[in-house]
This record gives C-alpha cells, structure tokens and sequence, in this order.
C-alpha cells in the first residue's frame, strides 16, 4: 500500500511541475509582451520553460517505469 501511496505522490508532483511550468511560460510571454522585452530574453525565457516540460516528460516516463515494476 505504501508503494501505491508513493506513486500517486509522485504522479501530483508530476502535475503540479506541469502546471507550474505551463504557468511561468504564460505569464513571462505577457510580461515579455507587456514590458516590452528584447526577443533574445524572451527565447531564453521559453527555453526555461521548454526545459521544464522535458523535465515533466523524464519525470513521467520514471513514473510509468515506477508503476510497471509495480504491477509485475
């Protein structure tokens, strides 16, 4: 039960990284906008975000790997 606990403790970690990043990327993009940012800070800024989502995606595929060697 507790492996079970601690999967689903990872997959909220999980989502909550995927929002986060996905709310940074819009809030700078409107700051970017707003405050008038160079387009060379605005590229690093979306790069930040890009790595966070392929951070998302490694930390999802640890956790299907996770809950395959559960199941078997």
């Amino acid at each position: 039960m507790a492996d079970r606990e601690e999967l689903n403790r990872r997959g909220r970690k999980v989502a909550l990284t995927i929002a986060g990043v996905g709310l940074f990327w819009i809030a700078v993009t409107a700051l970017g906008q707003a405050l008038d940012w160079t387009q060379s800070l605005r590229a690093l800024l979306d790069l930040v975000a890009l790595a966070g989502f392929i951070w998302a995606i490694w930390m999802i595929y640890g956790l299907w790997r996770a809950r395959q060697e559960h199941e078997g």
